[in-house]
Formats: C-alpha cells, structure tokens, sequence
C-alpha cells in the first residue's frame, strides 16, 4: 500500500522572503507561457519560475545549456540563503481558499514524499496517458537539479476525515501565506514525528489516484530507473520517492471542474448536416438563451449535454440515447469506462457521428476550453459547434482507475492548480 512520509523540504527562506511570498510562487510550468515567465520574473526576480521552467514550451526537452543554468540558480540561491533547508523532516499542510460559480472553497491538502511504484503494480493509479515529451523535459531538469520543483497532485479516500483531523491547524497561524491569481494558499510546516507516523498508518490502507502530475510522476519513476542503472539503490534513497500533495476525495473543496469541446474544421460539409449527424446519438431540444452559458447545463441537471450551434445561434440540451452502443464499439475498454460520459461524447458522437458519418473519416478540429463562455465563444469564432459537458465525478475517476483503464483525454480539470515554489524536494 501507498508510503506516506514527512521529508525535509527546500524552501524560500522565512527570514529573508517574508512578506514576498505573493512574487515568488508560480503556477505549474505546464501552464505557463515566455509571456506568463517574464511577467512573473518582473514580479520578482527570483519567483521559481527562474529554475522550474528553463525551457518554454516544456513539451521537449530543451539544450542542455538551459537546465545546467537552472541548477546554477537553484545553487547560487541556496548558497545566498534564499532557499533554506528544514531542520526536520515534516508534514507540509496546504490550504486553497478559491472561490467558483460565486461560491467560496477551501480545499484541504498536504505535501509528503509517496514511495513509487510502476503503475498497474500496486496501489498507486493513473488516470490519463502520458507522452514522452514532457517527461524529457522534467527528467532533464530534474538531473541537473537533483529535485522535485513541483508535485504531483494525488486523492485518496478519507470517508472518516481521519487524516483531515490530524492535520487540522485548529487555528495556529500559518508559516506562509501567498495569494496567486485570487487563490490564498496556506502552508503550515508540521514536525510532529507522531502524527506523521498516524498519517502515514492511515494511507497505507488506501489507494492514491493520481489527479493531476502524470508526467511528474512518470519522470520520478525514469529518474529513479536511471539513477540506479543496474544496481539497486539502498531502500530509504530519496530518489525511491516523489514529491506529492495529497487531497481527501471527500474534502468539500476538492472539486472537479468540467472541460468543453468545440468541433469545427468541417471542410464543405454544413453544420446543420454535421448536427443531423449527432441526432443520431442524441434527443436535443432547444435550450434557453446563452447570455449566462455556465447555466445551461448545472452540474445536476438531468440532461447530458449542451449543444451550441453558432450558426444559428441557438443552444440544445441533450440526453444521450446510445450508450450501449459503446459495447459493440469499445469491447476492450472496461464497463466503467464505457459508463463515462466522455466516451460516449469521444467514441460515438464524435468518432462515429462527426468523423465517419458526417464528416466521411476525416476528423474534425477539437478545442478543448475550461469555461462555458469561453467555448461559446470559440465556437462563435470558427463557426463550429460548442459540446458543453458536465464534470466527471470522483466515483467516476476512481472506477475507472481501479479498473486499469484510461479515461479520455481532458476528462479532469481540478482547479486551483497547486502552486509551485512552496516547498522543494532534494533528491540527495
């Protein structure tokens, strides 16, 4: 089962970086842009972007120029005292406060170092593919640095609260406190060796599914492989870990975001043609108006689906009628990956539908947007067609993840991201 234990982490300095937290955090690399690096750097010079995104985009690997300069930074900060080792191994509790559809969250989390172990061995799940470029990138600059910039963000199940418990701060202030992009995030540093052992009881009886990170976690695991060779490291060797914030499923600010799709690039073929198409698969009837597009489908809704037509401006609610058709066409996918809402909209409505049916095997254009107007928008833009989904579920992600399946791609938007820069994991 999952080890769970406390690490001594690099971080900024609370004596030379008080009062700096805000300009020195960062969102996750994989989100940031040059024009996204730059404004953070104005910000502050020494935010940890400077180390943790050498190479934009990091989707390859970049020269190895970039990463050796990096590490140079993140040893002339630790030589200056910027970055500042613990003095004891600890549990790193991490708060969000965000707010989303004009209601208040609070997401409860904490940082720890997870043993690894290859997925579909044991009892560490991924829920979405990784590609290779990315991982080059991370493993590059995780060699030259000899550490873990950011984590990997994992759930697991706690229907008791137990851990929540343990870990609850009841009221002590926190050790940092840094606001990004209107999220407060919170950091409490907690060097209890007694109830990090308790935390650690607690998982190793429970599963950890990866929410987002697959490639950091991927990386760790090539790092690990690549460190040792052909010879075993010793057992307790910080490289047999990865860095990771961990959420109960069951914490109330643990919400899934849903992300939406936009077909176009129909060539001659008429929207109302690829529409007719969809009906196939779907009873649409004309939904209200799309001034307010994050109320067109509610989370609760008993519909499946929006469909925006910006040809006719006009928006369809929809309710799947096929889905065991998915069965026929999907024989290999696991039963929960066939109840998924995302498979039916992938594998028939688009792939069937759109693709053959329509479209006569050429695939159209997909963007993939996180917020409803945005997709109405897009749509209005390429003249396309805005699929307007609702979230998947943590029951969903667990299923299909216990299942050694995959879920489709973008199926999980967990929002806020973890931020970057608040605690670093050596490696050595």
């Amino acid at each position: 089962m999952p080890e769970i234990m406390p690490f001594r982490a690099l971080r900024y300095s609370p004596s030379r970086c008080a009062g700096q937290w805000d300009r020195l955090i960062a969102p996750p690399y994989d989100v940031l842009s040059a024009d996204d690096k730059a404004a953070l750097l104005r910000g502050h010079d020494r935010n940890i972007v400077a180390i943790d995104l050498p190479h934009v985009p990091p989707k390859e690997a970049g020269p190895d120029e970039v990463y050796a300069q990096a590490a140079g930074t993140l040893q002339q900060w630790r030589q200056d005292g910027t970055l500042a080792l613990d003095d004891q191994p600890a549990l790193y509790v991490y708060h969000q406060e965000y707010s989303f559809g004009g209601k208040g969250f609070l997401r409860r989390k904490f940082f720890a170092r997870m043993r690894l172990e290859p997925f579909g061995t044991g009892t560490v799940f991924p829920h979405e593919q990784t590609f290779g470029g990315p991982k080059a990138d991370r493993l590059k600059l995780m060699q030259a640095t000899r550490c873990q910039l950011s984590a990997v963000f994992g759930l697991y199940g706690d229907p008791d609260h137990a851990v929540s418990k343990l870990l609850d701060p009841r009221g002590r202030p926190a050790d940092v406190t840094a606001t990004m992009e209107g999220v407060v995030n919170r950091l409490w540093v907690l060097q209890d060796a007694k109830i990090a052992r308790s935390v650690a009881d607690h998982l190793a009886r429970r599963p950890v599914f990866i929410a987002d990170g697959h490639h950091r976690y991927g990386t760790a695991l090539n790092y690990r492989d690549q460190l040792q060779g052909g010879q075993a490291l010793p057992a307790d060797h910080p490289a047999h870990f990865t860095l990771i914030g961990l959420c109960a499923m069951e914490d109330p600010g643990a919400v899934i975001m849903p992300t939406h799709r936009v077909l176009s690039g129909f060539g001659k073929v008429a929207p109302a043609r690829v529409i007719e198409s969809l009906a196939q698969g779907l009873m649409m009837k004309p939904a209200g108006g799309v001034n307010e597009p994050e109320k067109l489908l509610p989370w609760n809704s008993a519909d499946d689906l929006c469909v925006y037509v910006a040809a006719k401006g006009q928006a369809y609610t929809a309710r799947f009628t096929r889905r065991e058709v998915l069965a026929a066409l999907a024989p290999e996918r696991s039963a929960a990956w066939r109840k998924l809402d995302l498979a039916y909209l992938h594998r028939y409505l688009i792939d069937e539908l759109v693709t053959k049916a329509a479209l006569g095997g050429t695939a159209p254009t997909i963007q993939y947007l996180k917020a409803a107007d945005q997709a109405i928008d897009a749509a209005r833009q390429c003249h396309g067609i805005a699929l307007l989904c609702k979230p998947c579920t943590m029951a969903e992600l667990k299923a299909v993840s216990e299942a050694g399946d995959l879920m489709p791609q973008k199926s999980t938007y967990f929002y806020p991201k973890l931020a970057t820069g608040l605690v670093i994991n050596p490696l050595e």
